[in-house]
């Protein structure tokens, strides 16, 4: 669980450069891109083809590609009819998702019902802190969110769920994944990218060098390496965890202002559930 939590403290102060920095200033697609290109250079050196069978080596790559790829696909067409906060409200729903994707695809013998309890109080939890009025034009928006937060969930259990060997062998096979996250991603900037908004200053260079190889290349390699490591619920409850973290993290650096009584009443929420997904059954 420890490097979910890393994870978690890691990606909640990397949204808040993008919010800070990037956003509005450097197109998102390219943004993305660019990390997954800076992540894949991380880990080429690394490859050893050798380490996994063909199968399991296209499976890796596609993985990479929904998790990422396909899922700031949706992410980033949301925005075109969504707040901020309504985007933030509507991806609460992902403990849900893990929950039953693992469920239907792998379980021959259904979840405990404590799991899909944890995953329903982490969904309470995450609606306490963010819950906003919504505009007019939100279910579209409310689709394509939803969209992304099964592109995002799918990515983490098929993760799990495949045979890949120990930590090293990950490590070595790791490329795979965002060979497949750049290759989608890529196809995603051709075609909805707005190439007037490159990035230019040593700034915005410095940040997207800290996104690919910090954030998008061992962040996404340690919370991979972690999701194997716990049940399903864990994983399911720790996706909504980025949400206070992050709200505290602006509230720190930048002087975003905060709820505190629903931040702290959402945050017991959200732990609480982390707390239940980990009991071990009676």
């Amino acid at each position: 669980m420890w490097i979910l939590w890393a994870v978690t403290a890691l990606w909640a102060a990397s949204f808040s450069l993008i919010g800070e920095f990037l956003a509005g200033h450097v197109d998102g697609y390219i943004a993305v891109f660019i990390r997954m290109i800076l992540a894949l250079a991380l880990f080429l050196p690394l490859w050893r083809p050798a380490r996994l069978a063909f199968r399991q080596q296209w499976q890796l790559a596609v993985i990479g590609a929904i998790q990422i790829g396909v899922m700031y696909l949706f992410l980033y067409h949301a925005f075109l009819y969504l707040s901020v906060p309504e985007v933030l409200l509507f991806t609460i729903f992902t403990p849900l998702y893990v929950t039953l994707i693992d469920d239907v695809f792998f379980q021959r013998r259904h979840l405990p019902a404590r799991w899909w309890l944890a995953a329903v109080v982490a969904v309470i939890g995450a609606a306490v802190i963010r819950f906003e009025s919504l505009s007019d034009s939100f279910v579209i928006g409310f689709l394509l969110i939803q969209a992304a937060n099964l592109c995002f969930a799918a990515g983490q259990v098929f993760y799990k769920r495949l045979e890949l060997g120990n930590s090293r062998n990950q490590v070595h096979a790791f490329a795979l994944f965002f060979i497949g996250a750049t290759a989608a991603s890529g196809i995603a900037m051709v075609l909805f990218a707005d190439f007037s908004k490159l990035p230019t200053t040593q700034l915005e260079w410095g940040i997207l060098l800290w996104l690919g190889l910090g954030a998008s290349g061992l962040g996404y390699l340690a919370w991979n390496l972690g999701a194997k490591r716990v049940n399903v619920a864990q994983l399911a409850t720790m996706n909504n965890m980025l949400i206070p973290a992050g709200l505290l993290i602006n509230y720190a650096f930048w002087g975003q202002a905060v709820d505190w009584p629903r931040l702290v009443l959402g945050g017991a929420i959200l732990i609480s559930s982390v707390w239940l997904a980990s009991k071990r059954p009676d």
